[in-house]
């Protein structure tokens, strides 16, 4: 089943899943919470071996996804993105590359690149077809604790000189979000803010949504 794909959203919460926070059992109410209260973008992070899992969470994922009109991102797998037909994949610097990704998903696909702290990257990456660039980690991170600071104002460097959508990383709560913004992140992506307490998703995710108005 062939969908049109869904575009790049120009702001807004970026959730991204993790499956050491969200019991399976749970995983779509849980998801479908968040998606209907205002996410606006979508990333399926599984760091496990289960394939099985991962497909059948990533499939049933995008289904839901497009009933709310939010893109569904897989990270890091191009060939999951595909199986699933996902509307992207975020890739790293350790992953394929963006023009293998664009290769194998097509032009319409979005494809999100981790730029770290490196705005020299992003550049390049835009200059590539890149459709954004995240940036971090801004804050302490649980899911990524080595990850090494960034500095705010790459943020309002970036907005300077890049013209696709930014978006900020790392350790993102509802208070320090607004200092992201408005630094220049165009985008918030949020793992442990959102999915830590799971019963609090509509409130929560409110809450950060009522940042962008």
């Amino acid at each position: 089943m062939n969908h049109s794909p869904l575009i790049m959203p120009q702001s807004g919460l970026y959730a991204i899943t993790d499956n050491a926070l969200i019991l399976e059992k749970n995983f779509l109410f849980v998801l479908e919470q968040a998606l209907k209260t205002g996410v606006k973008l979508l990333q399926y992070r599984d760091k496990s071996q289960n394939k099985t899992l991962r497909f059948t969470q990533a499939r049933q994922l995008q289904r839901l996804c497009h009933v709310y009109g939010v893109p569904l991102i897989i990270n890091d797998d191009i060939a999951l993105a595909k199986a699933v037909n996902a509307d992207g994949v975020h890739l790293g610097k350790e992953d394929a590359s963006l023009s293998q990704a664009r290769q194998l998903l097509g032009e319409q696909a979005i494809i999100g690149i981790s730029c770290y702290q490196s705005l020299e990257y992003a550049v390049a990456m835009q200059q590539q077809g890149a459709s954004y660039v995240a940036f971090g980690r801004f804050f302490p991170s649980r899911t990524k604790p080595q990850a090494l600071p960034a500095p705010f104002d790459l943020l309002s460097r970036a907005r300077q000189q890049l013209s696709l959508p930014i978006v900020a990383i790392g350790g993102i709560t509802v208070d320090n979000g607004p200092q992201l913004i408005k630094a220049g992140a165009q985008l918030l992506a949020v793992v442990h803010g959102i999915f830590a307490q799971p019963e609090q998703i509509p409130i929560t995710v409110q809450r950060y949504v009522d940042l962008f108005k």
